[in-house]
């Protein structure tokens, strides 16, 4: 199927590792033209270096997105590299474990991480997408419709990228910019890794998870979650927009019960 992604520009926060990195090759794989976004640079580059050398066409941006003149440094240099914005995938964030007991400014400090970048890259974005009647796809996640417990800050941030996508799809339907969002649940990634291995028996608690999912009892590949981004970013889902797509393996909706 021809998506007709080719020479689009997207920009892809996080877009270095884990979702964020299947994201990018995802669109490269439909010859679309992806900016990548990270605080990381030594491995921005040499991700950059390494799908470059395919003759592939990706830039890497090292950006901590928590300052609002770095959102808006990304935009300015993708505009004088490829002079339009197709796409904005806002993805980077950290499930960072901030709870009730943390402080109300480590609260703000989350809300940050995870939340104030979608709005402020989507604001200095927008000029250049009204010209492309581009898209935007958050990426959200199933805490803000299940709850976790002990991790305060990222649920609120989730949530407020679920109302966000909502809002924004409302507010830019004259504009021609479709909004979604893609909801994982339990997506095996580096830093998924790194929470597991904070259990005492890290193995327990992963078959525990798995169990749960209902639909093959695995967990949902970044790929996966790429092939949904790639498919609202393209024409055919051209009459898509406002919606919450979740691809979890049925993990959100369905009886807890049926994974167990």
């Amino acid at each position: 199927m021809n998506l007709h992604l080719t020479h689009k520009v997207i920009i892809v926060t996080g877009g270095s590792s884990g979702i964020g990195e299947a994201i990018v090759k995802a669109f490269l794989s439909e010859g679309a033209i992806p900016v990548m976004v990270g605080r990381d640079e030594e491995k921005g580059r040499s991700l950059e270096a390494e799908l470059n050398a395919t003759g592939a066409q990706t830039f890497f941006i090292q950006a901590d997105l928590t300052a609002e003149d770095a959102c808006k440094r990304v935009v300015e240099q993708t505009i004088s590299k490829f002079g339009k914005i197709d796409c904005l995938v806002n993805n980077a964030g950290v499930n960072d474990g901030v709870g009730l007991d943390k402080s109300p400014a480590e609260f703000m400090k989350s809300i940050q991480k995870n939340l104030f970048h979608y709005y402020t890259m989507a604001h200095y974005a927008l000029l250049h997408l009204k010209a492309t009647k581009g898209t935007i796809i958050n990426i959200g996640s199933k805490v803000a419709n299940t709850g976790q417990g002990g991790t305060s800050g990222y649920a609120a941030s989730k949530g407020g990228i679920q109302a966000l996508t909502r809002e924004w799809a409302v507010s830019l339907l004259e504009d021609g910019i479709r909004v979604n969002e893609v909801i994982p649940a339990e997506v095996w990634t580096p830093l998924y890794e790194s929470w597991i291995n904070t259990f005492p028996n890290p193995q327990e608690k992963l078959q525990e998870i798995t169990r749960r999912i209902p639909f093959g009892k695995r967990f949902t590949t970044s790929e996966e979650i790429a092939d949904a981004v790639l498919f609202l970013a393209s024409d055919r889902a051209s009459h898509i927009t406002g919606q919450h797509l979740f691809v979890d393996g049925g993990y959100t909706h369905m009886d807890r019960a049926v994974g167990t």
